[in-house]
């Protein structure tokens, strides 16, 4: 199975829809996002562009939780699990949050096959122990690209992608 790994979007709807294009061209089945949305309607177009499983962490400009909230249970694929998500996909625990100092934190743990952050905007992979860390970097394209990320649970590797 292939998880795309996306953050910080901070609205910019227009990289978002290139994104989301690149995602499904994969054909990846399920999308963690790690934080950043900005404004409820970002939420709203990535889950309305990805039919799978959309497993969310909040960032540090998440404002209107409320507003995202209500979008999440009316799209239907979105699951908010607030500052930190542990999920199991296809066999693979995965850990999630925003933060960069928590995500390398969590990978040296070893307890996660998978540990996803964002924040920072910086593209990451790297392997800590068993530990695959990712950085998808960012969608916002503040420091000039577009990256996300994809992982694949059978081969336990990631790869970044630059749209």
């Amino acid at each position: 199975m292939h998880i795309a790994i996306v953050s910080d979007i901070h609205d910019n709807i227009w990289k978002l829809e290139a994104v989301s294009a690149a995602i499904n061209q994969r054909g990846t089945e399920c999308l963690i996002f790690c934080g950043d949305f900005c404004a409820p309607f970002t939420l709203k177009q990535l889950a309305e562009n990805f039919e799978g499983p959309v497993h969310v962490v909040w960032g540090n400009n998440d404002g209107d939780k409320w507003l995202l909230t209500v979008i999440a249970n009316q799209v239907g694929n979105v699951t908010l699990h607030g500052e930190f998500a542990e999920i199991e996909v296809a066999g693979r625990k995965i850990g999630v949050n925003h933060y960069p100092p928590l995500g390398r934190r969590l990978a040296e743990s070893g307890a996660y096959d998978l540990v996803c952050y964002g924040h920072d905007h910086q593209a990451l992979i790297e392997t800590v122990g068993e530990t695959v860390l990712v950085n998808p970097g960012e969608v916002m394209s503040r420091f000039g690209k577009t990256t996300f990320a994809i992982y694949d649970t059978e081969t336990h590797t990631a790869e970044l992608v630059e749209v």
